[in-house]
Order: structure tokens, then C-alpha cells, then sequence
């Protein structure tokens, strides 16, 4: 297909596991185009998604009981944005035990690369899905970490995908936010991927001291510093009586360590 004409007017885009709208939005921000079809189990995520994007066709149902050539119904897929539930491989979740099957949530992807082949697959998560591997009696097998995705990836090869990944920093590009994630990319249009380059870089890297790059954002500027901010020292009652919010209070021990 390289060299090949595409229509990009003609194809759909689709996004696996909606929430809130966020990705759509970004996609729509950088195609001009609404997402076609997104999909979720959860009422309240599906219930935002359409609030945020009416115009999507929204689909209540575990990934794994919809069937991409019936929802695409002959339409060609341009895209399709994959963000499975990453709590299972977060550092967050600490030594809590983890879930294999929500684990195994990716291997959505090789349903809709074996049928309706997407142009381009773009999969985001945390930036220890890299160690997707067995697990046993609920703890990750340590010398076995990675095995799963390295066999996921194969798969998405031997289906006639390139397949690039990285991860990137949100503040590199503009976001008021250091959150790293780990993006995959896969094509089988022939055509290169292309990662963007950073616009930004922390205030005293040599980048943006050369005015090269622009300085990282400050959360600061997106916070409304109007609204309420109860003291975390006040106790329950004095934040109903000043600010009429219920508060937890105390904070959570978690919380407290890390506060401290």
C-alpha cells in the first residue's frame, strides 16, 4: 500500500475502553474528524463519553462482546485507540494483588488487527505494561516479566504491523503535568511512524534556557484558585462551617505519609 491513495473521509475511527472523552478529544483536535464508535462496559464512563462527544456511537458492553466487523460494518478503520485498564500494572496499585485477566485486556487488539485491520493502532498505559508476563496466585512472576508482551507483540507483527513504542512525558508537550505513559504505535499502511518532537523542557535545561524549547507549565496555571480550599489541618466540622463541603478528615493514613 505504500504510495497508496487514502481517503481519510472515508475511514472511522474508534476508541476501545472510553472514558471520559479525553483521547477522542485530543484525536479530534488533531484529525478534524469525531470518533465513530467507542466502547465500554461502565454505564458512567459510556454516560460522559457521550455527554462530551454526542455524535459518537456508543457501545455499554465488554470489549470482548463486540464484534468489529458487525460495529464497522464494512467501513475501513483509519484508527483505533486502545487504553486498557492500567491499575493491574501501575506501580500505584503497590504489592495489592493483581487481576491476570484485566492483565490481559490487550490482547483485544489482535481481534480488531485479525478482522477489520485498522490502519494505524495506537495503544496507551502505564509505562510498566512492558512487563505484562504470567502471574501466580495473584503476584506477577519476576523472572518471567515481559514474556506476555513480548508474545502479544509478535502477533501484532505476524499480522503485517510495524510496530514502534516509547514513552513520553505529558510536560514535553505542552501539558501542566509530569505523567510519563508508554504509547504504542502500529501501521500496516506502509507508511513511516512519526513521533512528535518535544516543545518543551524543564525551565533550567539547557533547551529552554537557549529559548530552544519552551519552559515545562506550572500546574498552577490551569488551577481556579477561587474555589474552596479547605485546610487539611481543619477538622470535618470546621470545613462544613467555613466552606459547607464535607471533607474526610482526618486524611487518610496513605495520605498523611504522603504529605509527609
Amino acid at each position: 500500500m505504500t504510495g497508496a491513495q487514502i481517503n481519510i473521509l472515508e475511514e472511522i475511527i474508534v476508541d476501545n475502553f472510553a472514558g471520559g472523552g479525553g483521547a477522542p478529544t485530543g484525536i479530534e483536535l488533531a484529525t478534524g474528524r469525531v470518533v465513530d464508535i467507542a466502547v465500554n462496559h461502565d454505564p458512567d464512563a459510556i454516560l460522559m463519553h457521550r455527554t462530551n462527544h454526542p455524535h459518537t456511537t456508543h457501545y455499554q458492553a465488554s470489549v470482548w462482546d463486540v464484534d468489529p466487523v458487525e460495529v464497522c460494518g464494512g467501513r475501513p478503520v483509519g484508527l483505533a485507540w486502545f487504553s486498557p485498564d492500567c491499575k493491574h500494572f501501575s506501580k500505584a496499585k503497590g504489592g495489592k494483588p493483581v487481576d491476570k485477566n484485566i492483565r490481559g485486556l490487550a490482547w483485544i487488539v489482535l481481534r480488531w488487527a485479525g478482522t477489520v485491520r485498522p490502519r494505524v493502532i495506537i495503544l496507551e498505559n502505564v509505562e510498566e505494561f512492558q512487563t505484562w508476563g504470567p502471574v501466580r496466585k495473584g503476584k506477577p512472576v519476576k523472572k518471567l516479566s515481559g514474556q506476555t508482551f513480548r508474545k502479544w507483540l509478535d502477533q501484532l507483527e505476524a499480522l503485517g504491523y510495524v510496530v514502534e513504542w516509547r514513552e513520553l512525558v505529558a510536560a514535553d508537550y505542552g501539558a501542566p503535568t509530569t505523567r510519563k505513559r508508554f504509547f504504542l504505535v502500529a501501521r500496516c499502511d506502509g507508511r513511516p511512524i512519526v513521533w512528535p518532537e518535544p516543545t518543551h523542557a524543564p525551565a533550567d535545561s539547557p533547551e529552554a534556557e537557549r529559548g530552544e524549547k519552551q519552559p515545562w507549565r506550572s500546574a498552577a496555571e490551569i488551577i481556579d484558585w477561587t474555589l474552596p480550599c479547605p485546610s487539611i489541618f481543619d477538622t470535618r466540622a470546621q470545613v462544613r462551617e467555613k466552606y459547607g463541603l464535607n471533607a474526610q478528615r482526618p486524611l487518610r493514613p496513605n495520605t498523611m505519609r504522603r504529605v509527609a
